[in-house]
Parts: structure tokens; sequence; C-alpha cells
């Protein structure tokens, strides 16, 4: 028989304290002991092979029954959660209050859940959104500026660059990356040092940027990209100011683990990107006179907000029974197996699954 009282704790966490009867605690007794000697090294007895009674004399009973508070609770643990009807999202924390032989084993345990998510009228907010853009927002169009500030674009990046001998480049100050990751290289910094002379915007010069015909087919192919690149951005400025309303209106407590996951994954991004730019990180934290743990504080709103994000999102799909299709998730793990070589294949089908399911879910919200 258990006994266990649950307390709700703050930040989506829960406290279960509890007793294990004397009888049930008792029985993992020779469980223990039994798991013990499979470790113990003993002059005269091979491994494993230790009698009982020369066990019992050689382990202090603390060690036994230790052993034997491990064994239960590992056993009762999934029992507790499963029928108190919570949703643990991190490794639980024992403490035992009480641990004596022929007595009743106390513990308290304590473990983050999943929280409570009061979603808002979603749709409605989607809709009144939706509803609400105007008329140059919902019909993209690109202008002769557009089109002849990408064109020079294009012209200045093909441009051959005459380096100026009397000027010196100091590279010695790193970039600062995003929470991101994106980094801007030390060569962007070096802009004034350089004199270019543009190429003439010819048929022969579209023809070398590729399949174009001549300059009024590459033209109407340019204003195509660009057109499809801002309706893009439209997009994703439209799906921003709806899923930061839903988020905004959503009550919920974040689970202080699931923003520490967050938070390392950030800063492994920044030091990837550090690490690929031929810095050391710890170099780079020292030329900004910080720490990792000054870092984690500055990326923090960062990544409450990314948590409550995945969290809303994956409530919705629960809520509107949305789903990736199994088509699609095999193609995108395929492609992602094909570029990175190394990647773990259960890993890629889960972030496959994660991105395709909330493009489903965006796409239902813009329907509204």
């Amino acid at each position: 028989m258990l006994k266990v009282a649950v307390k709700k704790l703050p930040k989506s966490e829960v406290e279960i304290e509890g007793e294990l009867e004397p009888e049930i605690f008792e029985s993992y007794f020779a469980k223990a002991l039994k798991k013990i000697g499979e470790t113990l090294k003993l002059d005269g007895f091979r491994k494993g092979k230790v009698p009982e009674n020369v066990l019992l004399s050689k382990v202090p009973e603390i060690r036994i029954l230790e052993e034997m508070a491990e064994l239960a609770l590992s056993e009762h643990y999934p029992k507790i959660i499963e029928s108190e009807k919570i949703d643990a999202i991190s490794r639980p924390e024992i403490s035992i209050t009480k641990l004596a032989r022929h007595n009743p084993l106390g513990f308290k345990i304590k473990t983050a859940m999943l929280p409570q998510i009061k979603l808002p009228d979603y749709k409605g907010i989607a809709k009144k959104i939706i509803s609400g853009m105007t008329d140059a927002e919902k019909n993209v169009a690109v202008t002769d500026e557009d089109l002849e500030s990408t064109i020079m674009d294009i012209r200045k990046s093909r441009a051959p660059k005459i380096h100026m001998a009397d000027v010196s480049v100091d590279d010695s100050t790193p970039p600062k990356p995003s929470p991101e990751g994106r980094a801007s290289s030390p060569s962007e910094k070096a802009g004034d040092e350089v004199k270019s002379e543009l190429p003439e915007f010819n048929d022969e010069f579209v023809r070398a940027l590729g399949p174009f015909k001549n300059v009024a087919d590459f033209r109407a192919k340019l204003k195509e990209n660009i057109k499809l690149e801002k309706e893009n951005q439209q997009k994703e400025k439209t799906r921003l100011k709806i899923i930061e309303k839903i988020i905004d209106e959503s009550a919920l407590e974040v689970p202080e683990i699931l923003i520490g996951i967050e938070l390392d994954k950030i800063l492994y991004r920044m030091e990837s990107d550090i690490t690929q730019m031929g810095l050391k990180f710890e170099d780079y934290l020292k030329h900004l006179s910080k720490t990792k743990e000054d870092l984690r504080k500055e990326f923090r709103k960062d990544a409450e907000k990314k948590t409550k994000l995945a969290l809303i999102l994956n409530e919705i799909a629960k809520a509107e029974k949305i789903v990736a299709d199994p088509e699609q998730v095999a193609k995108e793990v395929a492609a992602i197996l094909e570029h990175y070589k190394d990647a773990d294949p259960e890993r890629a089908r889960m972030h496959a699954e994660n991105v395709l399911t909330n493009e489903k879910i965006f796409q239902f919200l813009e329907s509204q």
C-alpha cells in the first residue's frame, strides 16, 4: 500500500510526499543484497558469487537500505505519476525522509510537469489580424525601385574588388552573433577599404548569372523572385503578429527545466557559429567580458518566449487534431539525412514532424 500527497508548486512543479508500507519496503531486501553482491569484489570469492551471510557481514546496513529505497522508488514512481495523472517532463529529485528496517519508507519527490495551458480564442485572434490587413499587405507589389536596387546589389557583388594598399583592416574585434546564431563576417566591416568598378548590365552579364536569355528575361524572372520573397516576408510578419497575440493572451506557467533546455540550444548554436569563424568561444567571452551565465541571463526572455511558443502550438495541435503528413515527414527526413550524414534519424524525424506540424497549424490559423 502506498500513501501519497501531491502539492502543486510554482512554475509547473509538483512535490509528491509519501510512505511505502514496511512489508512492501522489506520485500526489496533480498533484491538489494543480490544487486550489491553482483558488483562487490571480495578476496577468495568470484564476482557475483559471494554468499549472503558473508555479504551481510561485509556490507553496512545503510548501504543495503539505500539500495532497497532506490529499487522500491524506481518501481513505484511510474505508478505514482500514472495514478495521480502527472505529465512529468523532468528527472525526479528524490529525497528520503525515513529509512530503517521494518519501517515505512518515507520520501519526497519533486518533478516538473507539462503546464496547464489556458488558450485564448486563437481562431478569433487569427481572423481579426488577417481581416485587418491592408490591400498593400494582401497584394504585395514590386516597385521599379525594388527592381533597380536589387540589380545594383547584384552588380556590386560581381564587381572586381581592388583593395587600397594604404588602408589597414582591423579584424581583431570578433563579431557578435544574435541568439539565433547569425553573425556578420569580419569582411563585411571592410566595405570602405575596397574600390570597385561596376560591370555593365547587359545580356552577356545576365547570361553569366544563370539560364537567362537577355536583360528583359532576367528582369521578369527577378521581379517574380522579389515578389515571392516579399510575400514570404509579409506572411512571416502576419504569423508573428498572430502568435504573439495568442502568447500574450494565453495563461501558462513555463517550467524552469524547459527554459533551461531552450537556453542550452541558443548557447550551443552561438558557440558553433563562433567556432566555425575560427575563434575560440572562451576568447570570445573574454573579449565581451562575459561568462556563459551572463549570456544565459541575457537570452532568458528569448528562451522563455520560444518555450511558450512551442507549448502553445503543441496545445493548438492537440485541440484541433493537427498532425504532420507521414509521407511529407519521410521525404523531409530523407532530405535531412542526405545533407547531414551523421544526423540521428530519430532526431531528424522529430524535427521534421515538428516543423511540418507547425506549418499546418499556421495554415489552419491563416484560413480563419
